[in-house]
């Protein structure tokens, strides 16, 4: 295969993506599921008549949920009311790390030079941030509750932080939080007062190992991070 003929492959692949990802949102936008993707009512009664089919449709509409800015504790929350406590973690989880994969795949197949050239000194601060142990760094950001879930995904696509680590960390950095919503939202579901202890004592669990991994030697580099990071969400 020529160079010329493997650009244009490569480039019909990136259009390819931005294409899938367009109807996909069209698709979730028209179909109104963004709007019943925080109906916990609804999503009980979807799953319940649909069966796999509507678990995989949810996973796709909470994946672009979330990939396009949706708070993924909402997602944990509902599917929590809907499913059950550890079981609405788990599945939220996923549903997050697949909105994850996608805003970053998009970031690094097609917007990478528009991202690098809009925040070039933020991209290099957060590329030597997490561009060693990658996956433990990513983790303390993910158990951080401020900064951007979507920035740092875009911004992970846009710089040459390696996916693997990068998904590990985030997959495993979600876990908690959505386990204490999840456990939240079934326990209000079931007017279980045992889930709602678990997830305040999931919280509090997940504060001290936050504190403990804040307090570490990359405190002040996270910091920085985070305080460009919201700057730049307002």
């Amino acid at each position: 295969m020529t160079a010329t003929s493997h650009n244009g492959l490569k480039r019909l692949a990136k259009a390819g993506v931005v294409v899938l990802i367009l109807l996909l949102l069209t698709w979730a936008v028209k179909e109104g599921w963004f709007e019943h993707l925080t109906d916990s009512n609804w999503v009980a009664r979807f799953v319940k008549s649909h069966g796999l089919y509507g678990w995989g449709l949810l996973l796709v509409a909470g994946g672009l949920f979330t990939a396009v800015g949706g708070p993924r504790q909402v997602i944990a929350f509902v599917f929590g009311f809907a499913i059950g406590g550890w079981q609405g973690a788990l599945y939220s989880t996923l549903a997050a790390l697949v909105g994850c994969v996608m805003s970053f795949y998009v970031a690094r197949l097609t917007f990478r030079t528009s991202l690098q050239k809009r925040f070039g000194r933020k991209l290099l601060k957060f590329e030597a941030l997490v561009i060693r142990n990658t996956w433990l760094k990513v983790l303390m950001i993910r158990l951080l509750p401020v900064g951007s879930n979507l920035l740092t995904n875009l911004f992970a696509g846009a710089t040459h932080v390696p996916a693997r680590g990068f998904l590990l960390g985030s997959a495993i950095g979600y876990l908690p939080q959505m386990l204490i919503f999840a456990y939240a939202g079934a326990g209000l579901g079931l007017s279980d007062h045992v889930q709602l202890i678990i997830s305040i004592a999931l919280f509090l669990i997940s504060s001290i190992i936050g504190a403990y991994l804040y307090r570490s030697r990359l405190q002040r580099q996270v910091d920085e991070l985070i305080s460009e990071d919201e700057e730049t969400a307002q």
